[in-house]
């Protein structure tokens, strides 16, 4: 079952420049997991052994996961699941 994965452009050059990808799984966890098995290296940018990183946020249409189950929140064919990579910074 197809989850469709929208990418920031700070993770892009995993995805060799694409904004949006496909990947397969019944939960986010399985999710990320293909995405590491086609886009080498991407999940040590996402998180860690087991959890994600405190700077990076998933969506699954629409909704934080952390309110859901987290990594092991059910997808289903045809989800939405958005990357965002928190940036800090600004004037001081």
């Amino acid at each position: 079952m197809p989850v469709f994965v929208s990418v920031p452009t700070l993770l892009r050059s995993y995805t060799h420049g694409s904004k949006r990808v496909q990947a397969q799984g019944q939960t986010v966890r399985e999710v990320v997991e293909d995405l590491e098995r086609c886009y080498p290296g991407i999940r040590q940018r996402l998180m860690d052994e087991q959890q994600l990183h405190r700077f990076i946020n998933l969506y699954l249409n629409d909704e934080d996961i952390r309110f859901l189950d987290n990594l092991d929140t059910a997808v289903s064919d045809h989800d939405e699941l958005t990357l965002l990579h928190a940036v800090a910074g600004g004037a001081r």
